[in-house]
């Protein structure tokens, strides 16, 4: 059996957003699935640095997604109704932010715009200032920064 080599994560992430969200649409409904939408992605990254092999991508990011929606379903079943939202119940943009911290400025937010808000090159590029082509490079380079500082 040979290995492939692991992609980039920016081209893994186009390759199978799609086919998560229509995923967690399916498991959790429409509003839901935003939320896990962005968690699924957030532990992708944080194990991506990890792959040996790019074997079968879309099934390991379909099992996170998957993982991700029984974690929402079963904290549904535990919390009543109106509970109060946990202090760590932060959208997972939050958290990638956080990580993202010791990013310079523009890769930051590229990543975040990017992986936490799901935006296009073109419009982050704009709301930094930049092209397109700077925004795709300045997300790429952050992820490579946080995949070397995970590791």
């Amino acid at each position: 059996m040979a290995f492939v080599h692991v992609p980039p994560f920016e081209h893994f992430y186009e390759e199978n957003r799609d086919a998560v969200l229509r995923e967690l649409r399916r498991l959790l409904g429409r509003q839901a699935a935003e939320d896990a939408y962005q968690e699924t992605f957030l532990r992708a990254l944080r194990a991506y640095g990890r792959l040996r092999h790019a074997d079968n991508l879309r099934a390991w990011a379909l099992t996170i997604a998957r993982r991700v929606a029984v974690d929402q379903l079963r904290r549904r079943e535990v919390s009543p109704a109106k509970a109060e939202p946990a202090v760590d119940a932060r959208p997972a943009y939050a958290e990638l932010g956080e990580l993202a911290d010791g990013l310079p400025r523009k890769e930051r937010a590229a990543v975040v715009l990017r992986y936490g808000y799901d935006l296009s090159y073109a419009a982050i590029g704009a709301a930094l200032g930049s092209s397109e082509q700077a925004a795709r490079q300045a997300a790429s380079a952050g992820v490579r920064r946080l995949r070397r500082r995970m590791q």
